[in-house]
């Protein structure tokens, strides 16, 4: 009997990473990678397949992904189609999936523990949440049912998928270029799949659609293509025992990895051609497609990587300073995208100024004069040392990430021919330089090897074809000859030829050189950052990393002065403020970037923030450098111009997002005393000028008071010394107490019930999209926050199988807790074809339906409820960012509750099953008069049409003779005589499109098995019960689309009269305001009391000094 394999267990692993490692070959041939990690509060695992939409039949495109969506409906093992996400959400978990040209990636998180104690071991107990997941998971992959009465609602679901990336530039985009590439490569397919390739074309062609997903599985699924990654708190032995035993049913078919090697993408007829594309938002975009190598194998050298870090530089001497320099773009990227095994694109992509659409041609021959600079230098080892220098460093001390992030990520990698000791490793760090390797990577960047494809609402106006798909309007041509001429020329520039403003970089000052942590024992890492400055001018708030050990540091700044956002007018020019910094800094910070240290530069309502995160050993420099720009900065009039361009076109391009992208900016909108909508500040732009920039920043800055935290690998001088930095730098008044902003919201009275109406700016959206909001209370409340989660839990899962899975309302829902500024609320989220007026019944519905079931919950589900609950709030971090996160969180909020987490905890613990109801039926309840709702319905202005139209769709009669053929044949299958005409005659009133679909044929068929098949009673009810199981395959395979029996669904309560919101200004007159933050605990809390902070004396701008 064959035994598992150890494969590996000495993995390579950055410096810190307490995990232990094993990967293992089952029998079956099906490979695995265990992680042990004592710590973990999270368990997860995730399998990756190698099959995806490349496998897909050229007549049924989005196979891979039907099949993946299917999957999750029940097992014959677990055959209760939601009993896989019912057991992960009653274990704080979650799971997901997504299909790819290649691959299909299923994941799930799960608590690592049973216990509340997150730090409780399992014991390798067959009752860890852990091993209950695996076990249904194992499943998926073993004995799937394909269930018939899932089949419709699940393609629905695909549908609704497709439809959401309609009107999506990004996936119109991409299928254009999928579209127009060689038909014999299956890059060319439709990989997302909708009704009408999944459903009604095969049918008529037919197609029995459920045996076509079953064959696909069995074709395509295959233990020996599956790799598994399993991370928890168990130790490897008792893992592995687990993997064996679960995974040991899923079969091997010995089947091949899928490769692709006898056809390219592009084929001659594709390349030296250029697409012009119309997009849905106002965007400008140059792209430059290089048919490039394979690199799989070659994951010590990625030569790519040399070429994207040259042609992708953002320094003096790069492509992108040249041509911003000229005004013609904002932006350039570069790099491979492999698209199979055997194939991949190297990309340039360039955003573009208005100016620069004009110029496309020479921006090409630029890149190509580059690409010949590049050429006319042997490969420079001191480039790829530096590179490879930064990705040891960058490995060595990568921190972990969430547990979903990291088993997906490691099974798709398992995919690729690494050795099995490098898997942590092997694509993230360069091994060594390859000259030859870097000289044959160059040699596919050719003039007679690329396709150009210009992204522009307004050039060339011209557009002749629209895709298939996605609609998208384009043209495409062959490249004149006179182009290609040009760049042929640009191509084979000599040094002589090229300008003195295209050079290769220098060497990067900001590489890190002092690695070194100052690393302690603790008995417990601190829970808050301590306040080691606090006085009228400055807050700073410092924390030494003590848990993650990191050669890295985060200092978050805001500098409040509420003229940031007074009115939209002041909004709108603190935000191109910020803009012109970034525009003028981008040389000098790119360095830094690629060093591992970034900023970020924003206007938010309290003022402007400065972030920067990285290594810590040159943080400080940055800061001052972004100091000393905002301060000197000069507006120049041409810059100003493409920036407040390139603004305007994203206010714009805002009413083309996602409706349920939109629809929460309404809401807090509408519960905020002062704020202002995307429209607002477009009115504001056009009339702007250079010089008001000029005349305004200097106010923004002139007076200020300063909020600082510094955390990480960053002693408590060096922290103070941060907010010295900014006020000698700066040199501002302080701003008194007096005249900070408070932040307030609005207040929903008991009773109340208002709608809000948007229509839709984008036209050609099918999408409508609903935000039901309750109001509940006050944050301080935590009490009731804790009620507010606790509803949250116990409706996610059964708000998801509700409301999408069960009704098919759309892709998109959401259900939870909704937190403002002071106040917080339950809602719900729906993006859907149908009306929003529907949609809100439904929503009531819903809510209703869960009143009964919280009142039938039995104690033992609701205090798993709890458990769950209790598990996600004590979720540890798992890096330095989220921590530094989580206090800026708190900080910038202004109640400073550093411990959150833990108090929500100590709340929920003493609730009980009647103190929900309670909870319930006074603030959520539809029918409760006291509950106080607030609805924002997102109106769409289109109607949804099929992807393809190029087909007639069977008449209703066609559809019935199909449906009575069907029926013959399987009465006649039974030993049943069977009379067409007479069959045919008793499905006369049965009406295809009725409610009652289901129910008028069984009518039909009784009544013709009774009065003229003369099948005895007991024999034709059971024939009557099997035809009803087989309704739910039989008719999708026929085109007939089973209606949602109303009869079927929880009935809408009957709710008070709704208030329309039409005048907005009347509407939050009429409302009272909360109170403003309120702090946990008083600052001096927070204090160091052996620290004395004195007046530096001799500026008079409050800077300070410490006296350690």
């Amino acid at each position: 009997m064959s035994t598992t394999e150890r494969v590996a267990d000495k993995l390579e692993k950055p410096a810190l990473d307490d995990r232990s490692y094993r990967v293992i070959r089952l029998p079956n041939q099906l490979e695995a990678l265990l992680v042990h990690d004592p710590d973990t509060d999270k368990a997860s695992a995730s399998v990756n397949v190698n099959v995806g939409s490349f496998s897909d039949a050229d007549d049924m495109p989005g196979m891979a992904h039907a099949v993946e969506h299917l999957l999750f409906m029940g097992t014959e093992k677990y055959p209760v189609e939601n009993d896989y996400n019912q057991y992960l959400s009653a274990h704080s978990g979650y799971s997901n999936a997504y299909t790819s040209s290649t691959e299909t990636n299923y994941y799930f998180e799960v608590a690592a523990s049973s216990s509340q104690d997150a730090d409780a071991s399992t014991n390798g107990s067959v009752d860890s949440p852990l091993h209950g997941a695996l076990d249904r998971f194992a499943q998926f992959f073993i004995a799937p049912l394909f269930l018939s009465s899932t089949l419709d609602r699940e393609l629905k679901a695909v549908d609704s998928e497709n439809k959401k990336n309609l009107q999506s530039d990004t996936w119109r985009l991409n299928q254009l270029k999928k579209s127009l590439s060689s038909p014999k490569h299956p890059y060319h397919h439709f990989s997302t799949g909708n009704l009408q390739t999944l459903r009604d074309e095969p049918t008529k062609r037919g197609v029995n659609i459920r045996d076509e997903f079953i064959k696909f599985h069995h074709q395509n699924y295959s233990a020996n293509r599956m790799k598994l990654v399993v991370l928890g708190r168990e130790g490897l032995d008792e893992l592995e025992a687990w993997v064996g035993s679960l995974f040991a049913g899923v079969v091997n078919k010995d089947l091949p990895r899928n490769r692709w090697d006898d056809a390219e993408p592009f084929s001659d007829k594709e390349l030296l051609t250029q697409v012009f594309a119309k997009p849905v938002m106002d965007s400008r975009l140059l792209d430059i497609y290089f048919p490039y190598q394979d690199e799989e194998a070659m994951y010590e050298t990625q030569p790519s990587r040399y070429l994207s870090h040259l042609i992708g530089h953002e320094g003096p001497g790069s492509i992108l300073a040249h041509i911003k320099a000229k005004g013609w773009a904002n932006g350039l990227s570069a790099g491979v995208a492999p698209v199979c095994p055997g194939s991949a694109f190297f990309t340039v992509s360039i955003k573009l100024t208005e100016d620069g659409l004009k110029h496309y041609q020479e921006i090409v021959e630029i890149v190509f004069q580059y690409i010949s600079l590049i050429k006319q230098h042997k490969p420079q080892q001191w480039i790829v040392d530096e590179m490879k220098g930064m990705t040891e460093v960058d490995f060595k001390f990568r921190q972990k990430s969430p547990a979903t992030s990291f088993t997906s990520k490691l099974s798709s990698i398992m995919q690729q021919p690494l050795p099995r000791d490098w898997l942590l490793s092997g694509i993230s760090v360069i091994r060594r330089f390859d000259s030859e390797g870097i000289t044959k990577a160059l040699s596919y960047l050719r003039a007679d090897n690329y396709r150009l494809t210009l992204v522009s609402q307004k050039f060339p106006g011209d557009w002749d074809q629209q895709e298939k798909w996605y609609g998208t309007e384009y043209r495409v041509e062959a490249i004149p000859s006179e182009f290609q001429a040009a760049v042929r020329k640009a191509a084979n520039s000599t040094a002589a030829d090229l300008t003195s403003e295209l050079h290769l970089p220098h060497k990067n000052e900001f590489i890190p050189t002092k690695l070194t942590v100052d690393k302690r024992d603790v008995m417990e890492p601190a829970k808050n950052p301590m306040l080691i400055r606090n006085d009228e001018a400055v807050r700073t708030w410092w924390k030494k990393d003590d848990r993650f050990w990191v050669p890295k540091a985060n200092a978050y700044i805001t500098l409040r002065n509420p003229l940031a956002k007074a009115t939209p007018e002041t909004a709108v020019k603190a935000n191109l403020y910020c803009e012109m910094v970034k525009d003028a800094l981008e040389e000098y910070s790119y360095d830094a970037e690629i060093a591992g240290l970034e900023y970020q530069l924003s206007s938010y309502s309290t003022g402007i923030d400065i972030d920067i995160g990285g290594y810590s050993d040159k943080l400080a420099v940055l800061l001052e450098k972004v100091l000393v720009s905002m301060r000197d900065l000069e507006v120049k009039p041409d810059r100003f111009g493409i920036i407040k361009e390139r603004v305007l076109r994203g206010l714009r391009n805002w009413d083309f997002q996602q409706p349920y992208r939109q629809v929460g900016e309404f809401t807090r909108w509408l519960g905020s005393e002062k704020g202002w909508l995307n429209e607002q500040y477009l009115a504001e732009v056009e009339p702007l000028k250079a010089e008001d920039i000029s005349a305004f920043y200097p106010q923004l800055l002139r007076q200020m008071h300063i909020e600082c935290l510094a955390h990480g690998n960053i002693h408590k001088e060096d922290a103070l010394r941060i907010t010295d930095i900014v006020e000698s730098t700066l040199r501002p008044r302080t701003l008194p107490k007096s005249q900070w902003q408070i932040r307030r919201n609005l207040l929903l009275p008991p009773g109340s019930d208002f709608t809000y109406r948007h229509t839709l700016g984008d036209k050609a959206n099918v999408n409508h999209c609903i935000e039901y909001y309750l109001y509940v209370g006050s944050l301080a409340d935590h009490v009731l926050r804790a009620k507010l989660l606790l509803l949250g839990q116990m409706t996610e899962e059964v708000g998801f199988d509700q409301l999408r899975t069960k009704e098919q309302l759309g892709y998109i829902v959401f259900t939870g807790a909704k937190f403002a500024a002071t106040t917080m609320g339950y809602r719900v989220i729906i993006q859907s074809e149908k009306a929003t007026s529907y949609l809100e019944e439904r929503v009531n519905a819903f809510l209703a339906l869960f009143a009964s079931r919280l009142d039938s919950m039995t104690q033992e589900a609701f205090e798993g409820h709890k458990k769950s609950l209790i598990n996600k709030r004590l979720e540890k971090v798992k890096n330095l960012d989220q921590e530094s996160e989580r206090f800026w969180t708190q900080i910038s909020s202004e109640h400073f509750s550093f411990v959150q987490n833990e108090m929500d905890v100590a709340n929920v613990k003493p609730v009980t099953k009647q103190d929900m109801i309670d909870f319930f039926n006074h603030y959520i309840h539809p029918r409760s008069p006291a509950r106080a709702k607030l609805s924002v319905h997102m109106i769409a202005q289109s109607t949804p049409k099929p992807a393809t139209g190029d087909e007639k769709k069977p008449s209703p009669a066609e559809q019935k003779d199909h449906l009575v053929a069907v029926l013959g044949e399987y009465f006649t299958s039974l030993g049943i005589s069977t009379d067409q005409d007479q069959l045919t005659k008793r499905f006369e009133r049965v009406d295809l499109a009725g409610r009652a679909l289901i129910p008028s044929i069984l009518t039909a068929l009784s009544t013709y098995m009774r009065e003229d098949a003369k099948v005895p009673d007991e024999q034709s009810a059971a024939i009557v019960e099997q035809g009803q199981k087989m309704m739910g395959s039989v008719l999708p395979e026929l085109g007939i689309e089973i209606p949602v029996d109303e009869e079927d669904l929880p009935p809408a309560p009957t709710v008070k009269e709704t208030v329309f919101i039409e005048d907005v200004f009347a509407y939050k007159s009429g409302l009272a305001l909360s109170q403003g933050p309120v702090p946990v605990r008083p600052l001096s809390e927070f204090e160091e009391k052996d620290v004395a902070v004195v007046d530096g004396g001799g500026d008079g701008n409050g800077r300070s000094e410490s006296k350690l």
